[in-house]
């Protein structure tokens, strides 16, 4: 019986920090777009989304020889 005199509070504690974490996910929008990244695995990179100093420039692809023979990225097959 005197065990209920710590557990009683302690389980009145943990329920304030869960409702606290609740609100916390809430007002800093953590649950905003439950779907977008399930989905973004599903689907290639894009060029937007990669960090700036990644991406490639477009003068760096217009100084190349297209008749090179040289096969571009999209034209490989792994």
């Amino acid at each position: 019986m005197s065990i209920l005199y710590l557990l009683i509070p302690l389980s009145l504690i943990l329920l304030g920090l869960a409702v606290w974490a609740f609100f916390w996910a809430v007002k800093h929008d953590q649950f905003e777009d439950l779907e977008g990244p399930a989905y973004r695995i599903l689907f290639d990179e894009d060029e937007n989304d990669r960090p700036r100093k990644e991406r490639a420039s477009p003068d760096a692809d217009a100084g190349a020889d297209p008749g090179s023979g040289a096969p571009r990225d999209e034209d490989r097959r792994d």
